[in-house]
């Protein structure tokens, strides 16, 4: 399977995986399983559950093995953009051609659905010592995603972010609050895999490039921002200039940070095998030619 098939079949496929789990949820009106999936079915790339099964491929691990890997990262991605839509945060009205999850819920409705998608992601990742893979590459693993999403990784990025709005940054720390708050998930979405089966080289390797696609997937979010079709990309445009946010088009202009974007693809890409890198090739081509 060519990797431009191979993108569309294994969102279809990660859709479904929601699909399904949600169902088992219930969602009686008014509960904070319904916030979940309301958020949750809303559609979007799926590219963090994508790079799981993308880094699994890499180290030999079948799909349906990395199931809860895959709807772990996806559900701890959702509940921080509930977070990250909050008035208090980035104060967005639109998520994926829907109306956020507090104009519709509420906010304290919305950062309960947040929290529980969080620790829902991590009752998802035990499930995985039920599948075969060892206890220490499944603790392991856990405790990737748990210190990637946090106070180091996430959350730390998210801090800086609201810190640097309307502040002269320099390009070398915007890099920092990327390479947390959207390069930390990449990372530990492709590490996973390469830990569950306890192949530090490969763990390695799939990390840097998580890093480096990381880079590159915010340079195309900050330039989508700005020259994009917010009714392709599901939410309004010109948002990052309203708040005052740092970004590369702000810091450097849009020409130059489409060169940066394609240093970021180049440097992905160099530490791979290339025999076993089809699939994460294709992934960030997407990544990085997309427009949505």
């Amino acid at each position: 399977m060519d990797a431009g098939t191979w993108i569309v079949e294994s969102r279809r496929l990660i859709d479904q995986w929601i699909l399904d789990d949600v169902a088992g949820m219930g969602s009686e009106k008014g509960s904070v399983e319904e916030a979940m999936q309301y958020s949750l079915t809303a559609g979007g790339k799926r590219v963090r559950p994508q790079l799981v099964l993308a880094g699994g491929a890499y180290v030999g691990i079948e799909p349906d093995r990395l199931k809860p890997a895959a709807l772990a990262v996806e559900y701890l991605h959702t509940y921080s953009l509930i977070h990250d839509d909050l008035p208090a945060m980035d104060n967005d009205d639109m998520r994926r051609g829907r109306p956020t999850s507090h104009k519709v819920f509420g906010e304290a409705t919305a950062i309960l659905a947040g929290d529980a998608l969080l620790t829902e992601a991590f009752v998802k990742m035990a499930e995985l010592y039920d599948l075969g893979f060892p206890a220490s590459g499944v603790v392991k693993a856990m405790g990737t995603l748990a210190y990637k999403a946090g106070r180091q990784g996430l959350v730390r990025g998210q801090i800086q972010d609201l810190a640097s709005e309307r502040q002269e940054i320099s390009v070398k720390a915007l890099q920092e609050i990327h390479e947390k708050k959207t390069g930390a998930l990449f990372e530990a979405s492709l590490t996973i895999p390469a830990q569950l089966v306890g192949d530090d080289q490969a763990a390695f390797e799939l990390g840097r490039f998580g890093r480096h696609f990381g880079l590159a997937f915010q340079m195309v979010d900050d330039i989508l921002n700005v020259v994009g079709d917010a009714a392709r990309l599901g939410k309004a445009t010109g948002t990052d200039a309203g708040l005052g946010k740092a970004t590369y088009p702000r810091l450097v202009g849009i020409k130059t940070a489409r060169s940066l974007l394609s240093e970021h693809v180049r440097e992905a890409l160099a530490g791979l095998d290339p025999a076993r890198a089809g699939l994460l090739d294709g992934l960030l081509r997407f990544a990085a030619e997309r427009t949505w």
